[in-house]
């Protein structure tokens, strides 16, 4: 298990059991010491049962906002109750940390397996993360995307951002 994968465990079973946020992240690599927007995900027997980042970092390193989304995935993801003691043997987690975003011309210079997506108009921006089971084209990605901000579906006069992810499962 990666390292930071294990932090986001132990933030998540530390919290649900204890009410407990850890603040010291101990040693980690050096990519993981800069700021960067992340995203943690739970599967509970391959089924999504929580996921929460930020595109954008809002604490000082990429495994302070990693303990911080975990906890939100476990707890705050408003499609599910938040995560009860007994659940934590069966979950898996994973963590996104985002490259930066570069703006995009078009639909064309996306991929779906490579790239996550971001699509904004005015303030509305919506997220999706790349290479997601189910989600087999950029045009899908880009649709959910928009649905997510809450932008009309073909609406064409939004901003498109691709970006990278380093992916740890």
């Amino acid at each position: 298990m990666h390292p930071l994968v294990a932090l986001v465990k132990k933030a998540v079973e530390i919290y649900v059991k204890e009410g407990k946020v850890i603040t010291d992240p101990g040693e980690l690599s050096r990519d993981l010491t800069g700021r960067a927007g992340v995203f943690v995900c739970l599967k509970k027997k391959g089924q999504l049962r929580g996921c929460i980042g930020t595109i954008e970092p809002v604490t000082g390193c990429a495994s302070l906002e990693a303990i911080r989304n975990a906890i939100a995935s476990a707890t705050e993801d408003p499609r599910f109750f938040p995560v009860s003691e007994d659940e934590l043997e069966d979950l898996d987690y994973s963590v996104d940390v985002l490259c930066p975003p570069e703006k995009v011309n078009s639909v064309s210079e996306l991929d779906a397996k490579k790239y996550g997506v971001i699509v904004a108009k005015g303030p509305r921006r919506g997220l999706l993360l790349p290479d997601i089971e189910g989600v087999g084209s950029s045009e899908e990605q880009v649709r959910i995307a928009m649905l997510k901000a809450g932008i009309p579906p073909g609406e064409k006069e939004v901003d498109l951002y691709r970006f990278e992810v380093k992916r740890y499962t």
